[in-house]
């Protein structure tokens, strides 16, 4: 029988290895998986390379992470914002590695790795420091960049609802980069608010097949989380 439900984040995350390549989840505060990076956290893996659309933000999730000193280089489109004091500290003392990749870039290099692509050619970045060391063509009239896929060791994604096969949907904004996450990386962990019996999802409306996830973790649903309108407690594991 197959049944990918853990017991606990600690359980989905016990055999991380120091040195991964995480890719993270969220579209600046929409769609972290803040559960299942306090248990990256916790579970104390270090040396880690960590892909995600900005550097975290606040006290909180990525910037928790970063904080700790687990992180080794950061693969972002957004490193710099009013609130990612953590980043900076670190960056300007020397103790975290950026490459920079415009977001459009880095959700097709994700996509590319999930779809057996090595890379493909683009436009963005050409004549650029971001350029520089990559093999350029001129197609179409136009000078273009050769990036290469982005592979990960662990993806941790924030869904709304699973069940125990790993069939996954999101909710709204919360969508973002998880569905490309979860193809390009060879384990997938997500979290879910409601854990639902086989069949319930309707397949017309499961964004990420099973297939590409390995492990859920039934997260408890907060006020925060539906923008301060308290919500109901989560539906029971299905069968």
């Amino acid at each position: 029988m197959i049944d990918k439900l853990a017991t606990s984040v600690a359980e989905a995350l016990a055999d991380t290895p120091d040195g991964a390549t995480v890719m993270v989840g969220g579209f600046g505060t929409a769609g972290i998986p803040n559960e299942l990076i306090g248990g990256l956290i916790e579970q104390g893996a270090r040396e880690l390379t960590v892909v995600n659309n900005n550097a975290g933000n606040g006290d909180e999730g990525l910037a928790a992470l970063l904080a700790a000193g687990r992180v080794r280089k950061i693969i972002c489109s957004f490193p710099r914002q009013a609130d990612s004091w953590h980043f900076d500290r670190l960056y300007r003392e020397g103790r975290i590695e950026l490459e920079l990749v415009p977001q459009g870039n880095l959700a097709e290099r994700i996509r590319a790795a999930g779809a057996g692509i090595g890379g493909f050619f683009t436009p963005t970045g050409y004549g650029t420091e971001l350029a520089k060391g990559k093999e350029t063509r001129l197609l179409d009239g136009r000078w273009q960049v050769f990036e290469t896929a982005l592979h990960a060791d662990l993806a941790l994604i924030k869904a709304e609802r699973g069940d125990r096969w790993g069939n996954l949907t999101y909710r709204k904004a919360a969508r973002n980069f998880g569905p490309v996450m979860a193809m390009a990386a060879a384990k997938t962990v997500a979290s879910v608010y409601d854990v639902l019996p086989l069949g319930a999802l309707d397949p017309e409306a499961v964004v990420t097949p099973g297939i590409f996830v390995q492990r859920i973790v039934q997260v408890a649903r907060t006020a925060t989380a539906a923008g301060g309108v308290p919500n109901p407690e989560p539906a029971p594991r299905g069968a």
